[in-house]
């Protein structure tokens, strides 16, 4: 089975392709990960080999600057 969401409301991006030969699989699929990274898990699995999958990360991740007020060298 294929799918794909992709809501700009939730920020929810992920997308999944697989195949079937015989008692085989194999695909992959896609997350956007919070950090503004893209996450690509490319994936077989069968009798003989069990699961096996690849991750791979594209994009930069972004992290949001955080500021607080120091008092006496604490951060409160």
């Amino acid at each position: 089975p294929n799918y794909g969401v992709k809501d700009p409301h939730t920020g929810d991006h992920k997308s999944q392709h697989g195949v079937r030969d015989g008692d085989a699989v194999k695909g992959y699929y896609t997350v956007a990960d919070p950090d503004g990274t893209l996450r690509t898990v490319h994936y077989t699995a069968d009798d003989h080999n069990g699961f096996n999958a690849v991750v791979e990360k594209s994009g930069h991740a972004v992290h949001p600057q955080v500021y607080g007020e120091v008092h006496n060298g604490y951060y409160h």
